[in-house]
């Protein structure tokens, strides 16, 4: 969509991903990245940690249902999504602005990890034997939250 800002963030995972079902029934998954900046001190001549960005990401359907079953607190991934504001009323009634990012895609980052993938298919599809396919399959649009949905955290 035009118009809106897209962003790529590195990071850890302040905990497990929080799986939960709108009313209507649509999974997503909610989950804390931490993405901290190594700078380089010149006076004592080493790398040393930045303040961190904490953000709240959201990832809607079956890549929710998968992030909810594949990550886990601690692991460094990478998400690309949406960025988003929000502004909610807290627990004492003061109004309160939040950024998110509706995730598109979120990986494991394997700059200092291994990952074994497993493709998966949808229970509506009939099941698939034998190895998995040696080219990827194209990939069906993104089915993010509508208009009417409400934000689940």
């Amino acid at each position: 969509m035009a118009g809106e800002t897209l962003v790529t963030v590195v990071g850890n995972l302040t905990a497990d991903p929080e799986l939960r079902h709108t009313s209507s029934g649509i999974p997503v998954a909610g989950f804390t990245i931490a993405s901290t900046p190594r700078v380089f001190d010149r006076d004592r001549s080493e790398f040393v940690d930045g303040e961190p960005l904490f953000l709240r990401c959201s990832l809607w359907r079956q890549a929710g249902e998968n992030a909810a079953q594949s990550l886990a607190r601690g692991m460094r991934v990478i998400v690309t999504g949406r960025l988003r504001q929000r502004t909610f009323d807290d627990k004492e009634g003061v109004r309160r602005t939040t950024v998110e990012i509706d995730a598109e895609e979120v990986a494991a980052s394997l700059a200092y990890a291994t990952a074994k993938v497993t493709k998966t298919y949808r229970s509506d599809m009939p099941s698939r034997s034998g190895p998995a396919p040696m080219v990827s399959e194209p990939a069906s649009p993104s089915l993010g939250p509508g208009p009417a949905e409400p934000h689940p955290f």
